[in-house]
């Protein structure tokens, strides 16, 4: 595969983690102190209440008399309300053309006689409108909390199972780092789709599980495929080529690819979610608009984060082992040091004793001369 860019993506990792940074801790910021995080009562619990109206109500107008009503009943006072509108495109009536829903998050189920009294206060205030309730559902806050874990064990099972996966089929290049690396660029991509719910104000639904599914899926296949590359070059290169010019070379070459296949995706979903804008279809909208931004944050991660951080980690081992062999060396050198430097202590101390020998003989002879007498 020809290369067309020549983009150094291990040297300008700083950058592309100091953007994602950023752009995580104003999302923070914004999360903590203006937009707070809305769970839909699939995981917290509660109830859905739909009205279908006709002809033309200001949102304003439909929810200042809804809060009357509901401030009059003891059982609600304390629930959260949210409300959200739509076009109802099942009727070609004109007289129920628009939906709007009451979302109560609490413990308990709205009661038949407190809808009827919300029901009866829409119809007084608005009686040209044909305002009736179209449907009505409520979840236990037990079973929803029960249906959040598993959505999360479901995510938190994916990602493991992606780590085997990489690590099994790239073990020539170093697998369970590799894996560890691209479910950390994963990571990347979740929390990003999880600010999107938040800073565009939709509710954390099965629309979020199925995001965060469907990117956890995408991310990683735009991940092997560069992993993929990399292995191959890595073999042709030998290892006398660094792996930071291995993993560069790999991802301009992929880069091509990605974009391409990122962009044809992103227009396809984004055709969806303009039609559904079109239509007022909120359950699209949060299903559409998440997945095209976790895709931009999908090609983007795997480009310049999960691969670049890989080669940081590689070039830490390979300084750790190098270390490691160094100080080896060193300590095998002083071992061999020390053995010579007491062989030489041995010698000295032999030589030593033979000397002292010698000195204490030649002074027993001279001491057996002294005492003989003279020749006559």
């Amino acid at each position: 595969m020809r290369q067309r860019f020549h983009i150094d993506f291990v040297k300008k990792s700083k950058i592309f983690f100091g953007i994602s940074l950023g752009i995580m801790l104003v999302s923070l910021v914004l999360n903590i102190f203006v937009f707070p995080t809305l769970v839909d009562i699939q995981f917290t619990g509660g109830t859905i209440i739909k009205y279908s109206y006709g002809g033309d109500l200001k949102a304003k107008d439909i929810e200042k008399t809804a809060n009357e009503a509901i401030g009059t009943i003891e059982s609600l006072a304390k629930d959260k309300l949210t409300y959200s509108y739509s076009d109802n495109l099942a009727s070609s009536n004109a007289n129920d053309k628009h939906i709007v829903s009451m979302q109560f998050t609490g413990n308990k189920a709205v009661s038949v006689e407190d809808k009827q009294v919300i029901t009866n206060a829409l119809q007084e205030a608005y009686p040209d409108n044909n305002i009736k309730e179209a449907s009505s559902s409520s979840v236990d806050a037990s079973k929803g909390a029960n249906f959040f874990f598993k959505c999360l064990a479901a995510v938190l099972i994916a990602a493991v199972l992606m780590i085997f996966y990489v690590a099994i089929r790239f073990k020539k290049i170093g697998g369970l780092s590799a894996g560890v690396m691209a479910v950390v660029a994963l990571i990347h991509d979740l929390i990003l789709v999880y600010f999107v719910f938040v800073l565009f104000r939709m509710p954390l639904n099965d629309n979020f599980i199925a995001v965060v599914l469907m990117i956890l899926g995408y991310s990683l296949n735009d991940t092997i495929v560069i992993y993929d590359r990399i292995r191959e070059n890595r073999r042709k290169s030998g290892p006398k080529v660094s792996t930071a010019e291995v993993v560069n070379a790999s991802l301009n070459q992929c880069l091509v690819r990605t974009i391409c296949t990122s962009v044809t995706t992103i227009f396809a979903i984004g055709s969806v979610l303009v039609v559904s804008l079109i239509y007022n279809i909120d359950s699209i909208v949060s299903f559409a608009l998440p997945m095209m931004i976790g895709l931009v944050s999908g090609s983007y991660s795997s480009l310049c984060i999960a691969a670049p951080l890989w080669v940081m980690w590689k070039n830490h081992k390979d300084k750790k082992r190098a270390e490691a062999k160094q100080n080896s060396a060193k300590e095998k050198a002083a071992k061999k040091s020390k053995k010579s430097d007491s062989k030489k202590n041995e010698n000295a101390k032999v030589k030593e004793k033979t000397e002292k020998t010698e000195e204490a003989k030649a002074e027993a002879d001279t001491d057996t001369a002294d005492g003989e007498p003279a020749a006559e």
